[in-house]
């Protein structure tokens, strides 16, 4: 399978090896959304039981970089993305299996605007981490950037 015809999911796990480490599962991957789960795996789990926070940090970052590639994919061309910062807060204690879904937070025709006129954009994504029966256990920004190649 080219790189053009891999998903977006299947080109993380492809090329990020923690991605494929945990079993990490793309479930939606949209310039609006991105849906990431990790399954419930002993050998990441913490003191508790429950997923390690290293695990759910690498989940809710994966799920940042997804729809960051969903939303600018088509500008990989002329800039890199580049992770900049992130906050995470344990909300809840998760046990079992654990999704993240993340959402950006600036409309991304504004970022390319600033690309186009020469800057280097930064914007949010805000990933909320939660338990199969809904429940909020973490909260998680994740700050990117879009690095000019020039």
């Amino acid at each position: 399978m080219s790189a053009d015809q891999m998903s977006i999911g299947e080109m993380l796990a492809a090329t990020v090896p923690m991605a494929r480490t945990l079993n990490l599962e793309f479930r939606e991957t949209t310039p609006e959304k991105a849906v990431v789960a990790l399954p419930d795996q002993a050998e990441y789990h913490n003191h508790v039981g429950g997923p390690h926070a290293g695990a759910m940090f690498t989940l809710g970052e994966s799920a940042s970089g997804a729809i960051v590639l969903a939303a600018f994919g088509d500008q990989l061309s002329r800039a890199v993305p580049l992770a900049v910062r992130a906050d995470i807060a344990y909300r809840k204690l998760a046990m079992g299996s654990v999704t993240a879904t993340a959402t950006l937070g600036r409309p991304a025709a504004e970022v390319v605007a600033e690309l186009d006129a020469g800057q280097r954009p930064e914007f949010p994504v805000a990933i909320a981490i939660q338990r199969e029966d809904g429940a909020v256990t973490g909260e998680m920004t994740v700050v990117w950037t879009l690095r000019p190649n020039n």
